[in-house]
């Protein structure tokens, strides 16, 4: 009873109070709030400092590592068009991760005060203010913390002279993501593939969320039968 009374300030740091909305939480997070001003999340500066990412510090960051990884690869030996299928290889299984981590991590329901907690500094605050340009893509912190066990599990299947620049690859891949991500939210794009493509994801945020898990592209929700139905589909049903 007292979580359903519960009501968010949002004039006050977030982070903490969503905690308190108990079993409402996922009603309220996916009520989204179009405002392209960047909320609240903690008291303190440092805290709050490490939640605001812009966009462009992604591949200043990544991209000189990607050429590492895969320049490791090459000093081993491996040919270019060895590496161009690594490489490629690499960014086809980070989009399977992308679609994954996104319909069941992502949007895994929640209830208790910290699992609510936990879910809006991972990706509810994403879905509640969807236009925030500073909270769009991932903090290059904790993407350095997930590179590592990311580049283990790549290490059990691969050789030590694949592993380099198929890790390169997924990194790459989740560098296109990032900034796709970006500019589906705040570009205004001309070409049709684009343009169909933020439709889509904006569609996700604001109309179905449940479904449209795919980033990128479209191809694992069809796989996987999350492809939201077009609305003169549904008028014909």
């Amino acid at each position: 009873m007292v979580a359903q009374e519960f009501t968010v300030d949002l004039d006050k740091p977030l982070v903490f109070q969503v905690g308190h909305l108990g079993d409402t939480y996922q009603e309220w997070v996916h009520q989204p709030i179009p405002a392209r001003e960047s909320p609240r999340f903690f008291e303190s500066d440092f805290w709050e400092f490490l939640t605001k990412t812009v966009w462009w510090v992604i591949p200043l960051i990544w991209l000189p590592v990607v050429c590492w990884f895969i320049s490791m690869s090459v000093q081993m030996g491996h040919t270019f068009p060895e590496i161009a299928l690594m490489v490629g290889f690499g960014i086809f299984i980070w989009t399977l991760l992308e679609y994954t981590l996104h319909r069941f991590l992502f949007h895994i329901k929640t209830k208790s005060y910290w699992g609510n907690t936990a879910h809006y500094l991972l990706h509810g605050c994403h879905h509640k203010h969807p236009m925030d340009g500073l909270r769009l893509v991932f903090p290059p912190t904790a993407t350095a913390i997930l590179l590592v066990p990311f580049w283990n599990v790549v290490k059990l299947f691969a050789t030590p002279s694949t592993t380099p620049a198929l890790v390169g690859g997924g990194l790459l891949g989740y560098v296109m993501y990032d900034v796709t991500h970006y500019y589906l939210h705040h570009g205004q794009p001309s070409k049709d593939t684009i343009r169909n493509l933020k439709k889509y994801h904006l569609n996700h945020h604001f109309r179905i969320q449940n479904k449209g898990f795919g980033i990128t592209s479209s191809m694992w929700d069809r796989i996987f039968g999350t492809l939201p139905q077009t609305k003169a589909a549904e008028k014909s049903r």
